[in-house]
């Protein structure tokens, strides 16, 4: 008997409930199939408690069903139960050791490039300047010579005075500072040519200081001469001055467009699908189905690096993918409506640029018919202020 129940600590056993107007039944018959049961508690004559070993345990669904009696599992004892609970906590300790080690390893790359510029200007292209000079998501720190990386940079643009990199944590921030690209400042004593800042035709010259190269009516191209910065003399040797004087000319503001006949007005329902993606670095896992709900929509992403700190970014993002529904209507126009469309949007487009509207001295419209659209071309007359100085070297 003592070595039946050391066999059955050994290889497990469990306490049950055993509830049903039969139980004496349920019993007699374990009793008669040599099962062996231990430590027998009844109460109130429908509950009975036991000890059974588990390959024992196998056998009672059949008994159960049989006396109409409910079995419930209480406890589980033995040396199996024991070790599958020391087999889940090494399991565990083996992912949290995978996760330090990840974590660990992760620490030596770049998952966040922040780029921050003074006052918050933006830098075109500078996104694309920082990779080709060695500054990526997923490259590893020690790879990245900052100063290097400044030079190149520097270097390649003159939109940039000043450039600093910073590596905390996982992520690299570069401050930048952009060059002021004000015109250069000329002194009264600095000799310089008064030169034109755009085509066009002289209408008025008047030198206050140096020589006029030019004469109403004259047509000069940009950066052509109109005041030079020197003077001289019949009887005098040629001397450099700071050129002063006033030039105006006629100049042309010009825009072309070309408008169909028919166009397709696309404008938002209101209607708003979300979709989800996970980065993990270079691979993509898609949480949502490729084909959207909508016929026609507008697409929006939206990108968040995860991280664990402040500067300790994960190779993990979540991207936020916003599907707007958009309506299609198809509008028609005939050649005047398309006409007038095309010169109502040219001038608008035209005036915006033009410093002063009150200069403007004519306006000409020009249209080339086709089959399917029409041509405009719309051109504005102003007569401007084109003098700039150009320092002499």
């Amino acid at each position: 008997m003592y070595i039946k129940l050391l066999l059955r600590l050994l290889f497990g056993y469990v306490r049950i409930e055993i509830e049903g107007y039969y139980v004496e039944r349920f019993i007699n018959i374990c009793t008669s199939r040599k099962l062996l049961i231990w430590n027998i508690k009844r109460e109130k004559g429908v509950k009975l408690y036991l000890n059974i070993g588990i390959q024992d345990f196998k056998n009672l669904s059949e008994i159960a069903r049989k006396t109409n009696c409910k079995v419930k599992i209480l406890k589980k004892k033995g040396i199996p139960f024991f070790l599958n609970r020391y087999k889940k906590r090494k399991i565990f300790a083996l992912f949290l050791i995978l996760v330090f080690c990840s974590i660990y390893v992760s620490s030596k790359y770049v998952w966040n490039v922040e780029i921050r510029v003074e006052n918050n200007l933006t830098v075109e292209h500078i996104v694309e300047d920082l990779e080709d000079a060695g500054i990526s998501k997923g490259i590893l720190k020690s790879k990245i010579d900052t100063e290097q990386i400044i030079n190149e940079i520097r270097l390649k643009r003159d939109d940039i005075a000043w450039m600093g990199i910073d590596i905390e944590g996982t992520n690299v921030i570069v401050n930048i500072v952009k060059a002021d690209n004000s015109p250069e400042i000329i002194n009264n004593t600095d000799y310089c040519n008064i030169i034109a800042s755009k085509a066009g035709i002289i209408t008025k010259i008047t030198a206050q200081n140096g020589t006029a190269m030019v004469q109403v009516g004259d047509t000069v191209q940009e950066g052509d001469i109109l005041i030079a910065g020197f003077m001289e003399g019949k009887y005098t040797e040629p001397r450099y001055v700071h050129s002063l004087g006033e030039v105006e000319a006629k100049v042309w503001y010009e825009q072309t467009k070309e408008v169909k006949y028919k166009e397709d007005i696309y404008t938002k329902t209101g209607e708003v699908e979300n979709k989800y993606e996970i980065h993990l670095n270079s691979y993509s896992i898609k949480l949502y189905k490729n084909i959207s709900e909508f016929e026609f929509y507008q697409t929006n992403r939206e990108e968040k690096n995860l991280k664990l700190f402040s500067d300790f970014y994960l190779p993990i993002s979540i991207i936020k993918i916003t599907n707007q529904e958009m309506k299609k209507e198809t509008k028609t126009y005939t050649l005047e409506e398309a006409t007038n469309k095309g010169i109502e949007e040219l001038s608008k487009q035209i005036e915006e640029t033009i410093p002063y509207l009150e200069n403007i001295t004519g306006k000409n419209v020009k249209t080339v018919e086709g089959e399917n659209s029409v041509v405009v071309t719309v051109t504005y007359e102003v007569v401007e202020s084109i003098g700039e100085s150009q320092k002499i070297e």
